[in-house]
């Protein structure tokens, strides 16, 4: 993500590398933590990073793009990482547990 940033406010790098380097760093990420269950596709969490990865990959194929999807992607991260763990963690159709799992 550092990497698409420096290019996308002017490093001498290709925005598409950068872009294709994050898509492939996430997705990485993003199977480990299925393969530990410590995110779940059917809640929030799950459904937010598909959502940046598809982001993502509009940034790779649409660079003009590219800075807007960029600052959404990173404010969405910061926004969910910091969310309480009954709303990482909810799940459409599901009332939300007063325990927080």
């Amino acid at each position: 993500m550092v990497l698409l940033g420096a290019t996308l406010l002017g490093a001498p790098l290709q925005p598409r590398a950068g872009a294709l380097l994050t898509l492939a760093s996430g997705l990485a990420l993003f199977v480990a933590e299925l393969a530990d269950t410590r995110i779940r596709l059917g809640e929030l969490a799950g459904l937010v990073v598909l959502l940046k990865l598809v982001a993502v990959v509009w940034m790779a194929l649409h660079p003009d793009a590219a800075p807007l999807l960029f600052w959404l992607v990173l404010a969405i991260s910061g926004l969910m990482s910091h969310a309480p763990r009954p709303l990482r963690h909810w799940r459409p159709g599901r009332t939300a547990d007063p325990r927080g799992r």
